[in-house]
């Protein structure tokens, strides 16, 4: 059999350890012929193929990034996209497409499988909002980075006086701005899922200067305020329709210094939460992934994803997961409610 691995959308902390479980296993336990498709499905369209050998992915367990590359190219907005992919699995003799993305490359997955495409997702974003899974990797190097943006910060805080606003990656769920901000003992952390209030934003900054300790607010991208829409840098959109995002910690900075008289600034961490060395965690989960997803191919289990729960690894139909969003539950929010302030 020959299968093909591609990477879809943002890069993420430990693609490249899929890619290796992928290739190791299919190659060494199933005797599969392994290829990359470069630049994720961009590379379907444009016949983009390279080998994946063992000795291909060798030494890229630590390395960030993608050795395959990405792209946040939709199939289904290209002039007969499903065909051009099929013409290039075809090309090739590629029996079978493991695909490794987040919600809008497992999306594209799962309408490629209705139309007769052999594939398995592997779920991959900082985000960890992927439907069907507990976690996702990338996640867990994702709020190391911010955890440890956010403890440098208290200290610059605390020598100044000042407020420091942290925005951090969360389109629509606040799983890093939460985790990153209990783990780094924020003093307001602001989510998608939860609306807030600037005035009581406002009322816990005050609140930290009262008894002289400067505050630290986290607070995700996709946050809004009850009284406004969500804060843009500009209107433009990718090929999923998704609008770029950031802005909403540069509002925030300057409604804390009008409405508080004292002084703020704004951290905006943005892609260094995406790069570098993936962490312990997301090397193994990375790594579990790709070795299920190779299991689940040489099964012909196809239309699955592999996913996390508890610790083990389970799949889960890819329809299961579509235009589904894990969020954070609002009980979990509240549960850190008493550090608020």
């Amino acid at each position: 059999m020959k299968i093909a691995v591609l990477t879809g959308g943002g890069d993420c902390p430990g693609l490249n350890a899929v890619i290796r479980g992928v290739v190791r296993k299919g190659v060494q336990e199933y005797g599969f012929e392994c290829v990359g498709l470069r630049d994720g499905w961009l590379g379907a369209l444009r016949d983009k193929v390279t080998p994946l050998g063992v000795a291909d992915v060798r030494g890229i367990l630590t390395r960030g990034g993608t050795v395959l590359g990405s792209s946040r190219t939709n199939p289904f907005s290209h002039e007969d996209g499903v065909g051009r992919i099929r013409e290039t699995l075809d090309a090739h003799g590629v029996d079978a497409l493991v695909v490794i993305g987040g919600e809008d490359t497992l999306g594209a997955a799962t309408e490629l499988s209705h139309q007769g495409i052999n594939l398995v997702g592997v779920p991959k974003t900082i985000d960890n909002d992927v439907a069907g899974t507990d976690y996702t990797f990338g996640f867990d190097t994702a709020v190391t980075i911010a955890t440890e943006a956010v403890d440098r910060l208290h200290t610059t805080a605390e020598s100044h006086m000042r407020t420091m606003v942290v925005e951090v990656m969360g389109r629509h769920s606040g799983w890093i701005a939460l985790h990153a901000g209990v783990a780094g003992g924020a003093n307001v952390i602001l989510v998608p899922e939860r609306p807030f209030d600037i005035d009581q934003v406002c009322g816990w900054v005050r609140d930290r200067f009262r008894i002289e300790s400067a505050p630290v607010v986290v607070v995700a991208e996709g946050a809004v305020p009850l009284e406004g829409q969500m804060v843009l840098k500009d209107r433009s959109h990718d090929e999923y329709g998704h609008v770029r995002l950031s802005g909403i910690g540069e509002w925030l900075t300057r409604e804390i210094e009008k409405r508080t008289g004292t002084e703020a600034r704004t951290t905006v961490l943005g892609h260094v939460q995406r790069g570098g060395t993936p962490s312990a965690f997301d090397r193994w989960l990375a790594t579990r992934f790709g070795l299920h997803a190779a299991d689940a191919v040489a099964e012909g289990d196809f239309g699955t994803m592999v996913a996390l729960r508890g610790t083990e690894i389970t799949r889960v139909p890819l329809d299961s997961t579509r235009g589904r969003t894990k969020v954070v539950d609002p009980s979990l929010y509240e549960e850190f409610a008493v550090f608020y302030g």
